[in-house]
Parts: structure tokens; sequence; C-alpha cells
């Protein structure tokens, strides 16, 4: 089984104020995603930036076989949402945003405003594999890093404007990934030994960032570390980022300003990260991912054919 995330960036039918300008870079956009898709081969994926639904349904109708679609219904200000890709029947546990009942109001912006809910989504799905029993995985898009201002700038008055939009994006991105450890909780249900449960996306920062750490629950046992091998009670509710047992020099799913970063990440519950046989970004077999680099107006790359993001995925043997 090849379990995976991507970003498509940006995946309107064309005519839209983010999407395509037309129907001809819309056809090419859509040839490039499904290559890579059909080459990728997975069992299941992950999905973001899809702003319109039919223009999934156009990406899906492009691939082999018959593909069964979910996804959220919460989408952010573009209308942008997370879903799946999956060549097996899904079965919706939870589409939310909200935060949990403890954590107080996040300011996000300088007029002091606050909210209490995820920018987008959080869809968690439940896939049964031959044989295998059931799978249970949850997708996000978290806050993203790439910061905007009042008035739609992509560029600070000042740089005392830009570490506090900094500082709201990052109390926005932690208090997701609260709300996202909770839900991985539920599925998990403390039973991380026996249940297969992963938790992927675009968490919009990188492994040891506090954010992405947020997720993980339990402290101990990390990949490569001699406690990895060994039981422990954390064993119950720790996830793990597969992001070590990628080859180093592929290490990235994203390249901003010409600095690679891996900022899509796949998390695995006990039961299925002692039985992952291989991880990646890109395609299988071929090398680092060429990417673009990126920089902070994401409106630059509107209707640029595929994604400024890779790839990332885990192959789980039996």
């Amino acid at each position: 089984m090849l379990l995976g995330t991507w970003n498509l960036e940006n995946l309107y039918r064309p005519g839209g104020p983010y999407g395509p300008e037309d129907e001809a870079a819309y056809e090419v956009k859509l040839a490039a995603l499904a290559a890579v898709i059909t080459e990728l081969d997975p069992t299941l994926l992950g999905v973001q930036e899809v702003g319109d639904p039919e223009a999934l349904k156009d990406l899906a109708g492009m691939l082999d076989d018959d593909w069964q679609l979910a996804l959220s219904e919460h989408t952010d200000s573009r209308g942008t949402r997370v879903g799946f890709l999956s060549r097996t029947a899904v079965t919706v546990l939870a589409d939310t945003t909200a935060f949990p009942a403890e954590l107080r109001p996040v300011q996000v912006d300088d007029s002091g405003a606050t909210v209490t809910r995820a920018g987008r989504g959080f869809l968690a799905v439940e896939v049964v594999e031959a044989g295998d029993g059931p799978l249970r995985v949850a997708v996000c898009h978290l806050k993203s890093k790439l910061l905007s201002y009042p008035n739609d700038r992509f560029q600070p008055r000042d740089e005392g404007e830009r570490a506090r939009y900094g500082a709201y994006a990052l109390y926005r991105r932690a208090a997701e990934a609260t709300a996202l450890r909770a839900l991985a909780d539920e599925l998990l249900d403390g039973d991380g030994q026996g249940r297969g449960v992963a938790v992927l996306g675009d968490l919009n920062d990188e492994v040891q960032a506090a954010t992405t750490q947020i997720l993980l629950g339990p402290p101990g046992s990390e990949i490569g570390t001699p406690g990895y091998e060994k039981a422990d009670k954390g064993d119950a509710t720790r996830l793990w980022d597969v992001a070590p047992l990628i080859p180093p020099g592929q290490r990235y799913s994203r390249v901003n300003s010409g600095r690679r970063e891996l900022i899509d990440h796949v998390l695995l519950s006990h039961r299925l990260v002692h039985r992952v046989t291989a991880a990646g970004t890109g395609l299988p077999g071929e090398g680092p991912p060429g990417l673009p680099s990126v920089g902070p107006d994401p409106a630059e790359r509107r209707g640029a054919p595929g994604s400024d993001h890779a790839p990332v995925w885990v192959r789980i043997g039996g």
C-alpha cells in the first residue's frame, strides 16, 4: 500500500480569480498532475488546495480505474479545501475546524480580531484494505508561513509589521496543530499499537518546528534512536513522522526562495510505522524532485502547470 499527500496548488477550473485563465492552461495543469499521480500509483492520496470540487473530478477522470473522492466542506477565504483520492471506498469519520474547548481565541491581525476555528477543515476517513483491517487517515492544510497583510498586500510596510504578522500566523498554525492532534487522539483511541492511523498533509513547517512537534504526542522512541525498537507506554498515543526514512537528498517538498523545505508530512501510528518499507518525495525511483522556487506572492504562479509542491509518500507492507 502506498499512502501519500500532495498539495495540488490552486486546483480551480479556469475563469476565476485564482486558477488558470483559460481552458488550455487548465488542461496542461490537469495533465501534469494526472501524470504524477498515475506514476505514483497511490492507494490513498490526501490532497490540499482543491479550489473547485469539479476540478478534482476532472482530475480523477484523467486517471486509470475508478477513484473514490472525499472532500472537506470547510474552505478557506479562497475556497480551497482538503480531500482524498482513493482506490477503495472511503467512509468519512470527521470533517471539522473546531479548536479544543480549552483553547482561547487566537489573535490574527493588528485590529485584535480573533478566530476560534481552523482556516481549513480537517478531514478524517476510514478505508478497509483487504485482509488488513481498517485504516484511519486524517488530512490537513495548516496556516501558511507565506504572510499576507491588510489590503491584499504580500509585502509589509516595515519590519515591525512583518514580525507581528509572522507571530499571528504562528499562533494560528499552533492552534490548528493542537486541534489536529485532538482529532488524532480520537482516531488512535489509546490503541496505536493495534490501530492503523495516519495523519498527513501540508503542515507548512519543517520536522523540528514546534507546530509539527505538537502532532507527535509523547516524546521518545524517535526513528533512528535506540528507543525506536523498544516498546513503551507512549506507543499507544504517539505518532511518528516518516521524514527520517526519506533519503536525505530527497528530504524536501517545496523550494522557498531557493531554500529546500520539507513542509508536507506523513505521520503514522505504532502499528503502521513498523511496517514501512520505503518513504520518499516526488516519484519513487526518480531521485530528488525538480521543483520551482516560490516567492512571497502566491499569485505569481496563477495558472502554472503542475504544482509547486512534491508528493510525500510512504509504502507500507503487510
